[in-house]
């Protein structure tokens, strides 16, 4: 039973109600509220099912395979008491752009305490939590998603053409995965998440994006199994872009970097920069063999005029070998 300490408090008296007096029942997002109203003065709103979602931050956004990853849960009562649930977003592909949730292992019965440590994720995951305190437990809704991202590849991996982070407004881009069931979902800087249907349209196995009007977007592959694939960044830049790979480069591979131009063509002279340190490569599109930790870093590239956006050139262990 729903007690007293989930009720927000009301302290003001109630009029006897007359033809004055209007009163609304709304339900609104899964709450339900009596608003009693003289006029247009708003005498107390009076929750009768006080519910609001609890929020889920992570301490990263971005991973390397294997790295641990916070999660921390809050809710606005700061009463003691809570219990704290913990779940995975499991992709729904029967629903537009939706999940199911399912606890992680072993925490069925919550967690007293508000943190919780993932460890070794090896693939983009989602999470999310809630929180309850009774008996019968009464529950809080869902936090909204969280999701994690790893751009290694991990068994299953997204595919983009052309094969680079940065792109101009008006090239056709497309994004495919593996397998027969899947969809593509791409995540917007200010945390708008949607499915390919949304953005894109269909050409075989691959979705044609319609027009790039994000600066910044996340894309990854969603399966009927439920799992995730990789992530890749794409970036939208209209004058000049940096050509370099979107997926994480192996230790000991080479890669290559070039600068390109949307119109015209470049000046004479042309600088690469890693972390804003200019390198000093040797031809106008460098080839960097047998890359390095070292190596990874922010990458950009101007001439005269222009200069590209930054994008993160990941560099991953390693190859492996096999002994008889």
């Amino acid at each position: 039973m729903l007690t007293s300490d989930f009720l927000p408090q009301c302290s003001v008296s109630l009029p006897q109600f007359s033809s004055s007096v209007k009163v609304d029942v709304c339900v609104r997002d899964r709450e339900s509220v009596l608003d009693v109203k003289m006029g247009h003065t708003l005498l107390c709103t009076l929750g009768l099912f006080y519910n609001p979602k609890p929020a889920l931050n992570v301490s990263r956004s971005w991973l390397s395979q294997g790295a641990s990853v916070t999660l921390n849960c809050s809710v606005t009562d700061s009463a003691a008491g809570w219990r704290f649930y913990w779940y995975k977003a499991v992709a729904n592909l029967s629903i537009n752009s939706n999940y199911s949730y399912e606890l992680l292992p072993g925490k069925s019965n919550g967690t007293e305490n508000n943190t919780y440590v993932v460890n070794g994720q090896t693939h983009t995951a989602g999470y999310v939590c809630r929180a309850g305190r009774g008996n019968p437990v009464h529950y809080y809704w869902y936090s909204k998603p969280k999701f994690v991202l790893t751009g290694d590849s991990h068994g299953t991996s997204v595919k983009v053409s052309p094969d680079r982070v940065q792109h101009f407004p008006s090239e056709p881009v497309s994004r495919s995965c593996e397998g027969n069931q899947w969809r593509v979902v791409r995540l917007t800087e200010a945390g708008h998440l949607s499915n390919c249907s949304d953005w894109g349209r269909k050409n075989g196995s691959t979705w044609i994006i319609k027009h790039l009007t994000n600066k910044t977007a996340v894309y990854w592959c969603e399966f009927a199994s439920g799992e995730f694939s990789n992530a890749v960044n794409i970036t939208l830049q209209s004058d000049i872009i940096l050509v370099s790979p979107v997926h994480p480069v192996t230790e000991g591979d080479s890669v290559h970097l070039s600068c390109k131009v949307k119109s015209g063509s470049l000046s004479s002279n042309v600088y690469f920069y890693r972390n804003n340190t200019l390198q000093r490569y040797t031809r106008a599109e460098p080839r960097i063999s047998a890359m390095s930790k070292s190596d990874e870093g922010f990458y950009m590239c101007r001439d005269a005029e222009k200069k590209s956006a930054q994008s993160w050139l990941s560099v991953k262990c390693c190859h492996l070998s096999i002994q008889s």
